[in-house]
């Protein structure tokens, strides 16, 4: 074990050169986010009382609170405050499509992936969770040890050419979660198999779609070329205008698949286009975390 450990970090050293920066920029944004914020709250089997809500069909009756639902005509439920870690799994794409960006004043989507899967790891520590990079077989860990396993795992992914664009499986216990960043351009099919995978172990989820503003609009006007990035070739069209329509109506049929993809798996889904701030879809990731979601499975 001493060994493998020496080895891991004479690896981690090795393809660290770029970390600094990277694990910086990250910092800064998970400060920025953590700051004002006490903790995540979310419902478990703690002693701490959080709140009362209506009894909904499915829910357990030994948390009934009969004296609240005595003084009206409605059920309650007494929830408590989770009280207990949780491990959380989180992989970034580096494939290359992930590379692409349209302008030099914004980041390539798997610098905005690396940063924004770094943050959270860091505020998750923050909050005494425990983390893993999705794919490697780690136990998940906490502290700054665990952050750094994580730089390391993104900078050895980030330098292999030809990564995948989605995660390899991995067999995790039931009850993990799992934070999956990627454009996912592929096809849903593909998308669904990968997500089907890990939901039917009772994995929960969250997917964030990290796109560039040009995909999202296709600003472009005239005469275009466009290259594949994943070896689909290139594309010539001689007036971008006149396709903009109904390519937007195309992402939006697949940005709905990977909703009722989630949906159906009971995770949760979001969208982040790179020039917008990394904190704010770093809050929204963080808080939806903390909000406890049935499984659509069966």
């Amino acid at each position: 074990m001493a060994a493998a450990n020496a080895d891991l970090h004479e690896r981690a050293e090795a393809l660290s050169a770029n970390l600094p920066p990277l694990m910086v920029a990250a910092e800064r944004v998970a400060s920025t986010v953590a700051q004002g914020m006490h903790g995540r709250r979310r419902t478990g089997q703690g002693e701490s009382f959080w709140q009362y809500r209506r009894y909904e069909w499915g829910d357990p009756i030994r948390q009934v609170d009969w004296r609240r639902s005595g003084k009206s005509d409605i059920v309650y439920l007494r929830e408590n405050e989770w009280e207990a870690a949780q491990s959380v799994w989180l992989w970034s794409d580096s494939s290359p499509s992930m590379t692409y960006s349209s302008s030099r004043k914004l980041p390539t989507k798997a610098e905005r992936a690396q940063i924004l899967t770094l943050a959270l790891g860091s505020l998750l520590v923050r909050g005494g969770e425990h983390i893993a990079p999705l794919g490697r077989h780690m136990l998940p860990t906490m502290g700054k040890n665990a952050v750094f396993l994580l730089a390391t795992a993104l900078a050895e992914t980030h330098s292999q050419m030809g990564a995948a664009s989605l995660p390899p499986f991995e067999p995790l216990p039931r009850y993990g979660r799992v934070v999956l960043m990627s454009d996912f351009l592929e096809p849903l099919d593909d998308i669904r198999r990968t997500v089907g995978l890990l939901a039917d172990r009772g994995v929960d989820g969250y997917v964030l779609q990290i796109l560039d503003p040009s995909e999202r609009d296709l600003p472009f006007t005239g005469r275009t070329r466009f290259e594949g990035l994943e070896k689909e070739g290139a594309a010539l069209i001689g007036r971008v205008e006149g396709v903009r329509d109904d390519y937007r109506a195309t992402l939006e049929a697949h940005q709905q698949g990977l909703k009722d993809i989630a949906r159906v798996s009971g995770w949760g889904y979001g969208l982040h286009v790179t020039d917008q701030p990394a904190e704010a879809a770093l809050l929204r990731l963080y808080v939806n975390l903390g909000v406890p979601r049935e499984h659509g499975r069966g």
